[in-house]
């Protein structure tokens, strides 16, 4: 079929771009709802009543946790709110800990991970203009990036995130069901990714915004 010169041969090129993106968050879905499966199964029984093995269920708990907080869209809180409710107090520590390293280590990913395969996926999704724009940012600095984005983003919101940028990932990352916009793992991967925030100010945040549940477990758990 030969294409509309008035422009409706673009038709098929969008529904291919919605069919992908319905695709990718169809992936997404499914393991966000494996997540929150087992974070369901994560409950006092799944736990022996030998101290040996105990702790080696805490262990495999803690790096099953770790992992799903450290990848993108994957439920990792209700994980680490499940050890909580299970061991108490005595975990709120340790869940945190992890909770600070596994974040931190997306962030570190982030940093690592060039450009190229983000503008790859955008354009499979034919996001051309996102990938133009991924492009253009990669050679620039930390502020040259941000008067970029304040030049191309004129609405109200965009530069008042930008300006208060940390406060807006301690939301992000408190942020009820924020599984569905990339949850612990992909804020900090984004965060990494952007490079408009420095390590030691990113840690901090996150050190501050994962503090209150532990902290409640810790001073009123059983």
């Amino acid at each position: 079929m030969i294409a509309d010169p008035a422009g409706n041969g673009a038709t098929p090129s969008n529904a291919v771009r919605w069919v992908k993106i319905l695709l990718l968050i169809a992936v997404l879905a499914i393991l966000n709802f494996a997540g929150s499966w087992f974070a369901r199964q994560l409950n006092f029984p799944v736990f022996p009543r030998h101290d040996s093995l105990l702790h080696m269920a805490v262990m495999l708990a803690i790096a099953l946790y770790f992992l799903l907080m450290v990848i993108p869209f994957l439920p990792g809180m209700e994980v680490g709110l499940a050890l909580m409710l299970t061991l108490g107090s005595k975990g709120a520590l340790l869940v945190y800990l992890c909770t600070v390293a596994a974040l931190s280590s997306s962030f570190a990913i982030g940093r690592m991970i060039p450009s190229q395969p983000l503008c790859l996926l955008f354009d499979w999704l034919r996001l051309h203009k996102a990938s133009a724009l991924v492009r253009k940012l990669e050679p620039l600095e930390p502020q040259q990036r941000i008067d970029f984005l304040n030049e191309k983003m004129p609405s109200r919101i965009a530069p008042f995130i930008l300006k208060h940028r940390l406060l807006a990932i301690a939301a992000a990352l408190n942020l009820p069901g924020n599984a569905l916009i990339g949850g612990g793992g992909g804020i900090g991967l984004l965060v990494g990714m952007s490079k408009l925030v420095p390590f030691r100010h990113y840690l901090f945040v996150v050190a501050i915004a994962v503090a209150p549940v532990p902290l409640f477990f810790l001073l009123y758990g059983s």
